[in-house]
């Protein structure tokens, strides 16, 4: 009957909530026997009963094996029964996991060594401590499973040229698959993407290759240009026999500032041939 009256009264607002949360008469016992056993042994137990969480710190509390309330306490000063009362401090700073060389067969069917970084931190105590044996170790190897899964993806070209969105995109798994161990995913970077010694000299070559062919375009064009350009001054001299002496004496004057003891005469092609033809006269 006692037992039946309690489960009734339990929803009460004025009921203990340590026996709301479901630990018994038993246990409202045992924590009587530990309020008791403090106030007897005060003020020596007081020494042992107040903890000190640090700002960057929060408490987990755990009475009879359950948790006290659904939020951490801290930071400053907490009250921990004893015999009943335990608790777990969970640092809130962020953690620097550095992911090892994973060693990746891309799309296209190329072997890459790839690093990298994630920055996280524990935004709920409370999920840390109780969803999750190890919270540091199961983000750390899910990292690794993730960066793998993700590249593997990935194309060469698309690893080089795509860091950025590639980390994004592996933020995003990361923070979904650990938000209910309490992790918040704060960035992920790709330190290094280390391909073979053979397939680097082939990129080069590749690469010497295209700036060869693109360079060779060039001059082609400007060759093409230089061709329309003389052909247009040359249309404009044949009209004008003066200003061809006029080009000439120019050019004498571009030679003669550069201190050059070699003048250039321009002849006439019409004038050796007919020199030619009186010779063969004679």
């Amino acid at each position: 009957y006692a037992l039946k009256h309690l489960s009734k009264d339990s929803s009460s607002p004025h009921f203990p909530y340590y026996l709301r949360e479901g630990i018994g008469v038993c246990g409202w016992i045992l924590v009587s026997f530990s309020f008791l056993l403090v106030l007897i042994t005060f003020p020596i137990s007081i020494w042992t009963c107040i903890k000190v969480i640090r700002e960057y710190e929060r408490a987990v509390v755990f009475r009879l094996g359950r948790i006290l309330s659904k939020k951490a306490r801290g930071p400053g000063l907490i009250l921990i029964l004893p015999c009943t009362d335990t608790f777990v401090k969970v640092d809130l700073r962020t953690v620097t996991c550095n992911i090892p060389p994973q060693e990746i067969l891309t799309k296209d069917a190329v072997t890459t060594q790839v690093d990298g970084v994630v920055y996280y931190r524990i935004h709920s105590a409370v999920s840390a401590v109780a969803n999750i044996t190890d919270v540091h170790s199961a983000t750390f190897l899910l990292a690794q499973t993730t960066l793998r899964n993700i590249l593997g993806t990935q194309s060469l070209a698309q690893l080089l040229a795509g860091r950025e969105e590639i980390a994004h995109s592996i933020q995003a798994i990361l923070d979904s698959a650990t938000e209910q161990w309490g992790i918040k995913v704060a960035r992920v970077e790709i330190k290094d993407v280390r391909i073979p010694v053979a397939m680097q000299r082939a990129m080069a070559a590749e690469a010497e290759a295209a700036r060869e062919a693109k360079a060779k375009v060039v001059a082609a064009d400007g060759e093409m240009n230089a061709s329309k350009a003389l052909k247009q001054a040359s249309m404009v001299l044949a009209e004008s026999p003066a200003g061809l002496q006029l080009r000439y004496l120019q050019t004498l004057t571009t030679l003669a500032a550069e201190n050059n003891s070699t003048i250039v005469f321009p002849l006439p092609i019409n004038i050796l041939e007919s020199l030619g033809q009186k010779n063969r006269g004679g």
